[in-house]
């Protein structure tokens, strides 16, 4: 059996730039200091004249990038999620998205994936950040295929756009002719009756070995992937909840304010179920190994399905 093949989305979130720069001339890249963590070293090469390097300066860098967007310049930010949605998020909510202006935020080391750089390096308060601006688009890719595909979405879609990437390399899970990325829109991974499990991020493919655990079981799980948080899919997510009842969210990012809340927040209105959120309960990371600190914070496919299996069966 082959192995498969893994790589992390900020790899592909250079890659991808990369490649739409021959396409797009308008597009330029900023970043503060970490082109190599970051990837975007990958456009510097290929287009240096329209990289540009700000230094650790991340608020001005996004007011850079306000003043580019007037221009007609598509400009993407890059740093780590924690300074991208903390450190610059009152340029980003006044200088990008209170005027509409077209700035795309590439954060990536997004989670307790980022591993051994610890807690203050560590964010799970994006997703919920950028929820709260207005006309903010926040979009976190499962895998390779969705991540280049996700900054393709972004080059055309005209206003703000959060996209998170994570440091750690995570399986190819979407690499199939009939893939097809829409911003908003879900995916349907698996079928199932007994319970529905909506993930995002580099939980997807641990929900899906979490079903498959279960259905060893005897439970039939139906695997979402919402890689557009907001907006949300609403549509999707109600129409599971109708089908098998019960709803599971994961992601890596606080149970506060991220995936689980939009998902709370329109079963709530349009069709109210039981769900049970799967994320980090409102503590900080700590250092360690990503792996590692994956499955002790609970979202590698086993503790998925212990958590899942448990609420289906009370």
């Amino acid at each position: 059996m082959s192995e498969v093949k893994k790589i992390a989305t900020r790899e592909s979130y250079g890659n991808a730039l990369a490649e739409c720069g021959a396409e797009y001339e308008n597009l330029v890249v900023l970043d503060a200091d970490l082109a190599s963590a970051t990837k975007t070293g990958v456009f510097k090469k290929a287009f240096p004249e329209r990289h540009i390097d700000c230094g650790i300066a991340e608020c001005n860098m996004v007011g850079i990038a306000a003043g580019l967007a007037t221009t007609g310049k598509i400009p993407f930010v890059s740093s780590f999620a924690m300074f991208a949605a903390g450190r610059a998020f009152e340029q980003i909510r006044n200088s990008v998205a209170y005027p509409r202006l077209n700035v795309k935020i590439g954060a990536t080391h997004a989670g307790i994936s980022v591993g051994e750089d610890g807690a203050t390096h560590q964010c799970n308060e994006d997703i919920a950040l950028m929820r709260a601006v207005p006309g903010m688009v926040v979009v976190c890719p499962s895998d390779d295929v969705e991540a280049r595909a996700a900054v393709r979405a972004a080059i055309e879609y005209e206003g703000p756009v959060y996209l998170r990437f994570g440091r750690l390399a995570v399986p190819v899970i979407n690499d199939n002719p009939d893939y097809k990325f829409e911003l908003g829109k879900g995916v349907t991974l698996r079928e199932g009756k007994d319970v529905t499990i909506v993930s995002t991020g580099l939980c997807v493919s641990e929900s899906l070995e979490a079903a498959k655990l279960l259905e060893a079981d005897g439970i039939q799980a139906k695997v979402i992937n919402i890689h557009t948080i907001k907006p949300l899919d609403e549509e999707l997510v109600v129409a599971a909840a109708k089908k098998t009842g019960k709803v599971v969210t994961v992601e890596e990012h606080s149970v506060i304010g991220g995936l689980g809340s939009a998902v709370c927040d329109a079963l709530c209105a349009k069709y109210p179920a039981p769900v049970l959120k799967i994320g980090v309960n409102d503590v900080f990371g700590e250092s360690g190994p990503a792996v590692e600190l994956i499955k002790k914070y609970g979202l590698d496919g086993k503790s998925i399905y212990e958590k899942v299996k448990a609420f289906v069966q009370k």
